[in-house]
């Protein structure tokens, strides 16, 4: 046997932080020699935090990092231990993203990255160079204060392996795994045993499943141990990064670490016997026979043995099941932990909600009462960076600290009722009830007065006084008068914010969140500067229908009862007055339903439909109950109000990442604001394919009802039938 026990870890850096980043891995480093440990792997450009985003652009920042190296080389930190650590190095006019493999205060080889990941919210290519040469390792000249401190004038660099007298290792970085060719098969074949993937990978809800995947079929048809490494939190962007750092042994997950968690540092080791890999490798001719043939790559010998051999005090780790969450869990758990990393990080001593009792606002409060639960929870199990860090958000003196969510929530959390003479007694009662479960301090306000006196100065300006479409108003003064609420409360949201704490004589200030959520964005279901305009906002990359399945979900897990009432009501904005035979609904307004908007987003980004392929792609799914002509008016409405409203994008407040579709203007959805909102040629080409549509139907009527009818994909629609029903409004404020 040849035993060898490996480490990785999920660590929660924080860009540009390099004292905390520093810190971290040398602490990681610790715990998994205390461990055992023989190999150490962190994430992927651990020491300056994966999200410096154009930081990378400036040399301090690579400087800096060398000067962390060069405190951790120093130290007995890699004595007797393998440590890959990611950096940004650069080499004569490149900047490579780096993995530098260290090993007894020496650095062993340095490894760039060679697949970028350069897609949705990754822009490497902006600031790196993918390494090309594959067929031999170059000299690297170490920086002169680097080389004086560690004694060691160059190191090998490039696309290679490390060949210990017992075993090989090999670095795979990240977004390498994923490509059509990934080294890991290449390195397999060179007797390579241990591969090492430091990653900076983001949440995004049921992609879990993909990324183990990977790990699984990399291991389990060529053999070997796969060891992965991630960051985990919020480093300072909308991403959160989602751990699960674990170790993967001839396709079968041995050790696994959390997806969310408040920790900053936690260590996942596994021990393994080496012999199992050889002896699958050795079963499998067409493995053999691949090998006989195959591309050498460059390796650098190290004189060290890494295993132990066989000894009856060591227990192997064995084959786990592979730990998921539902999909309600991880709205609950990685905005929860993303907003508490947002919360220690800013300087801010909690946060402010306008919670009106509605599916969205409740949605974020029950995030929030889950941060507070969470927080507690790891207070409970021992965690004092979390105790410190609670103790100094919520004021405690005399040491007390946290023991109970309700009592932390009433210290960090503000929730406001910004009812008007619009607002039923239904919402404004959801909000107390949810406000009372959870624990905030909450407010009851009316911001009549306020818009009665905009109306009045409205009118001494103008001599008119606009009135609502029931009243008999026009679109104009209806959408006017609406978006008035919707921009008082977000005045009064920042207000309160600022000025509450001083009035509890509070330290601080509060960060006022946001709760509007994707399909709103993408459909732009919002007035520009209200509510949804906050400082930070949890939801805003998740849809409606999964929000509605995350209350059903909270309302038995978390314990807010309550939230099954606001899941059954049916979505209104209150900014239109209750009429005996009217009432304002968002499918209404908006002209589709929430699980059409899902379709239409999906469609639109990630199959990257225009108008007229979504057209042909819904004729498809909802032929068996919408004709092609009414197919393509909704169609034409959506994009129609989808470019009218993209505008708003380019101002929508900050939100955690968690849905493949989201319009997030800023970095992962790049388009236009200003369109043609007409779409001339494409409308055109739809009814020109209706028209054929239409003969082909009057022929061979019969036979295309049963074709439409079995090509349904079997997806349900809440059916508002040809979009002209809507109103268009744009708008929704509280």
């Amino acid at each position: 046997m040849r035993l060898l026990k490996v480490a990785t870890c999920n660590l929660n850096q924080w860009a540009m932080d390099f004292d905390c980043n520093t810190k971290q891995i040398k602490d990681s480093i610790a715990k998994a020699k205390e461990a055992g440990a023989v190999i150490r792997l962190g994430p992927e450009l651990e020491i300056p935090g994966y999200g410096c985003e154009d930081h990378f652009l400036e040399l301090d920042t690579v400087n800096h990092a060398w000067e962390c190296l060069k405190d951790i080389l120093l130290g007995d930190w890699t004595d007797d231990i393998v440590c890959s650590i990611g950096m940004p190095v650069i080499k004569g006019l490149e900047r490579y993203n780096c993995q530098v493999l260290c090993l007894n205060r020496r650095i062993i080889m340095i490894r760039p990255k060679m697949r970028l990941a350069n897609d949705g919210n990754y822009r490497e290519l902006r600031w790196f160079t993918a390494w090309k040469q594959r067929d031999e390792l170059v000299d690297f000249q170490l920086p002169s204060e680097i080389s004086e401190a560690l004694g060691q004038k160059s190191v090998p660099f490039g696309y290679g392996f490390v060949k210990f007298q017992d075993t090989a290792i090999a670095a795979e970085v990240c977004e390498e795994l994923f490509t059509p060719m990934p080294p890991h098969s290449e390195l397999a074949l060179n007797g390579v045993e241990v591969f090492l993937n430091a990653s900076g990978s983001h949440h995004q809800l049921r992609k879990l499943d993909v990324r183990l995947d990977a790990f699984i079929r990399a291991t389990g048809t060529c053999g070997g141990v796969y060891v992965y490494s991630n960051q985990q939190g919020c480093d300072g962007g909308r991403l959160y990064y989602d751990g699960c750092a674990c170790v993967v042994v001839n396709g079968d997950v041995v050790a696994q670490g959390s997806q969310f968690s408040l920790k900053d540092i936690e260590i996942v080791v596994a021990q393994i016997d080496l012999d199992v890999v050889a002896s699958l490798r050795g079963s499998v001719s067409s493995l053999r026979e691949l090998a006989s043939c195959k591309n050498k790559v460059p390796s650098v010998e190290v004189p060290y043995s890494l295993c132990v051999p066989f000894n009856l005090k060591i227990r192997l780790s064995v084959s786990l099941k592979i730990q998921y969450h539902c999909p309600e869990e991880e709205i609950a758990f990685g905005p929860g932990c993303w907003l508490w990393d947002y919360l220690r990080r800013s300087g801010a001593s909690g946060f402010l909600l306008p919670l009106s009792g509605g599916a969205d606002s409740s949605s974020v409060a029950a995030i929030v009462g889950c941060m507070c639960q969470l927080v507690v929870k790891e207070i409970a199990n021992g965690d004092e960076q979390v105790k410190a860090d609670a103790i100094r958000i919520g004021n405690y003196k005399d040491g007390q600290y946290p023991t109970d969510s309700r009592e932390f929530a009433k210290r960090i959390f503000y929730t406001v009722f910004m009812g008007s003479e619009n607002s039923s007694e239904v919402t404004r009662s959801r909000a107390k009830v949810l406000a009372d479960e959870i624990g905030s301090w909450h407010l009851d306000v009316s911001i009549d007065g306020v818009v009665s006196a905009l109306l009045t100065l409205f009118q001494t300006l103008t001599g008119k006084r606009p009135r609502y479409k029931v009243d008999g108003g026009s679109n104009v003064e209806n959408l006017s008068l609406q978006n008035i609420q919707a921009r008082i409360r977000m005045v009064l949201a920042f207000m309160l914010a600022s000025l509450l704490p001083w009035v509890h004589n509070k330290p601080g200030f509060y960060l006022v969140l946001g709760s509007s959520n994707v399909d709103e964005g993408l459909r732009g279901y919002l007035t520009k500067y209200d509510c949804s305009s906050a400082d930070i906002n949890p939801i805003g990359s998740i849809s409606k229908q999964d929000l509605r399945a995350f209350l059903r979900w909270a309302a038995v897990h978390l314990g807010y009862s309550s939230l099954a009432d606001v899941e059954a009501a049916p979505p209104t904005a209150e900014l239109e007055p209750i009429r005996s035979n009217y009432s304002q609904l968002d499918e209404v307004d908006m002209g589709m339903t929430y699980e059409e908007l899902s379709v239409y987003g999906r469609l639109r980004k990630i199959f990257r439909c225009g108008p007229v392929s979504m057209f042909q792609n819904l004729c498809c799914r909802w032929g068996a109950r919408l004709t092609p002509s009414q197919v393509g008016e909704n169609v034409k409405y959506f994009f129609k109000y989808y470019s009218i409203n993209r505008h708003k994008m380019t101002v929508l407040t900050p939100s955690y990442h968690a849905e493949s579709y989201s319009p997030e203007d800023n970095r992962f959805d790049l388009r236009q604001f200003l369109y043609n909102a007409r779409w001339p040629y494409q409308f055109r080409k739809i009814d020109e394919l209706v028209r054929e549509l239409d003969v082909k139907d009057v022929v061979q009527e019969s036979g295309n009802h049963e074709t439409l009818a079995t090509s349904s994909d079997g997806i349900g629609f809440g059916g508002m039938g040809v979009a002209a029903v809507g109103s268009g409004n744009p708008s929704v404020g509280f």
